[in-house]
């Protein structure tokens, strides 16, 4: 959900929300002030309008008692003066913050409230109001009181009236609480929507905001192994989600950084050990030519030659060098061009086998590609990749009788070159990684051997940089096999 959204919604619920649960709290105020009324006064079909207006309220407290004094007053008016029927009935009142009042002539003759005189003194003459259980006087002192007034005549011919004296304090009060109770249940809902409000609007984005907050704390003090556990639909979770995304890298690049620098350090620790020992000997045979060792034609020419091979074993370890560099940084120079297949590998096995010939180690050619196969690529770095495969070789090489085999084969689209020795071989588990750079089977062996350990690692980036692939398949104490693939070249003919 987009934060305009969560703000709209926001926005509906504090208006809307209020009012429908202060509606729903009045309604049930006001049902539950009718039943009490009921309950208590004995008032029927109570209506808001006379809960608000007190005076009709007032007037239907004592409806029911009073249609009961004027029936008494109309049909039995002696028992209007008998004690015990008014002490009974003015407790009944009492409940009703009421209370009963009988005057026969001009005295009083009953009355239920002590204290009272004003009230006494104020009360309406025989004949002044109608007799109805609706109607009453109101009389604004400083009691307010709502006098309602049946007159009677006793079998004796003498005037009386029996009044009902309501307080508009004590119904009033009932209003108060009334209305203090909806005052109360308002303020309620508010505090009660507002803290919803804050529990979600906090859940659904100040939380998340924390998260991202302790997230750039991390990565500012260089700690990026966590993770940003920000999820969601809105703006906040895609921030999160992008934030993520930024740590993850940051993380790959620092790994990749530290891991580069660890390969750098083995290079030039590689480089180092496998310069030192051709140098040695060049140091070596010079001091043997200065010092008169080499003190016949063909010793010299054993000790020059030798500083030769020498000298050429460190321009091939500076020659990978650079092109490692090269690599590094995608700038290895190429110069693709047609290439016919029989007539490249022809040469490429004449130039090798010399140099495997002096070695003892015998090398058997076979070409099954057709005479006039093109291939496109760049003699010079395919030349590398035949030379770093078959110096492998050479180098691992155990057996007493040694050879290698080169085979050229058509596979459809591609040419298939395979270059197999019988060497030591390459353990299951060291296969894999052979192509990672300054990956060792086996690090004292190499050692020995010498090699800078990224030779198949520039092998491989010049087959994908062709378009091809390498890959191998060894057994220990048998040998290993070389595989790779170059894509033929194919004229596309225009349509006639």
């Amino acid at each position: 959900m987009k934060i305009k959204t969560k703000l709209v919604i926001s926005f509906c619920i504090m208006i809307f929300m209020p009012m429908l649960l202060a509606g729903m709290t009045v309604f049930g105020f006001y049902n539950f002030q009718v039943h009490t009324l009921e309950q208590t006064y004995g008032i029927r079909n109570a209506d808001a309008y006379s809960l608000m207006y007190s005076v009709k309220l007032l007037t239907r407290y004592t409806a029911s008692d009073f249609e009961e004094i004027r029936g008494i007053a109309h049909n039995d008016p002696d028992q209007l003066l008998q004690v015990d029927f008014l002490r009974e009935m003015n407790d009944d009142l009492q409940q009703k913050y009421s209370y009963m009042v009988v005057r026969k002539g001009k005295k009083i003759y009953f009355n239920g409230e002590t204290g009272n005189q004003e009230i006494l003194d104020s009360l309406p003459e025989y004949g002044t109001t109608d007799a109805a259980s609706h109607t009453g006087i109101y009389i604004d002192s400083d009691h307010e009181i709502l006098v309602k007034q049946a007159d009677f005549v006793l079998t004796s011919g003498k005037k009386g009236s029996a009044f009902i004296v309501t307080s508009c304090n004590g119904t009033v009060s009932e209003l108060r609480r009334l209305v203090m109770g909806g005052i109360v249940s308002v303020v309620l809902i508010l505090l009660l929507t507002a803290f919803m409000m804050v529990i979600w609007i906090y859940r659904s984005m100040i939380t998340p905001i924390r998260k991202l907050q302790a997230a750039a704390e991390n990565i500012k003090e260089g700690n990026l192994d966590f993770s940003v556990d920000v999820t969601g639909e809105d703006e906040i979770g895609e921030l999160g989600v992008t934030f993520e995304e930024m740590r993850q890298r940051l993380k790959d690049n620092t790994e990749e950084k530290l891991r580069n620098e660890k390969e750098n350090r083995a290079l030039i620790s590689n480089i180092a050990h496998d310069l030192k020992t051709p140098i040695t000997a060049v140091k070596g045979y010079a001091e043997g030519i200065i010092d008169g060792v080499a003190n016949t034609p063909e010793k010299v020419d054993k000790y020059i030659r030798t500083i030769y091979n020498k000298a050429n074993e460190m321009d091939t370890l500076i020659n990978e060098l650079t092109l490692y560099s090269k690599i590094d940084t995608n700038r290895i120079p190429y110069n693709f061009a047609k290439i016919n297949v029989s007539e490249y590998f022809k040469d490429c096995v004449e130039e090798i086998g010399l140099d495997l010939e002096a070695k003892g180690i015998g090398l058997s050619y076979y070409n099954y590609a057709m005479p006039d196969t093109l291939i496109i690529a760049d003699p010079e770095q395919l030349r590398r990749v035949i030379n770093n495969i078959i110096g492998n070789s050479v180098k691992y090489m155990n057996k007493t009788e040694k050879f290698i085999n080169i085979r050229i084969k058509d596979v459809g689209d591609f040419i298939q070159v395979e270059i197999e020795d019988n060497g030591r071989g390459i353990a299951q588990k060291d296969l894999p990684y052979i192509f990672d750079r300054f990956y060792r089977t086996d690090a004292s062996r190499n050692s020995a051997t010498g090699g800078s350990g990224i030779g198949l690692s520039i092998v491989k980036k010049i087959m994908e940089d062709h378009g091809g692939k390498i890959w191998a398949t060894s057994k220990e104490d048998s040998g290993t096999t070389m595989y790779f693939v170059i894509r033929k070249y194919q004229e596309v003919k225009a349509n006639e």
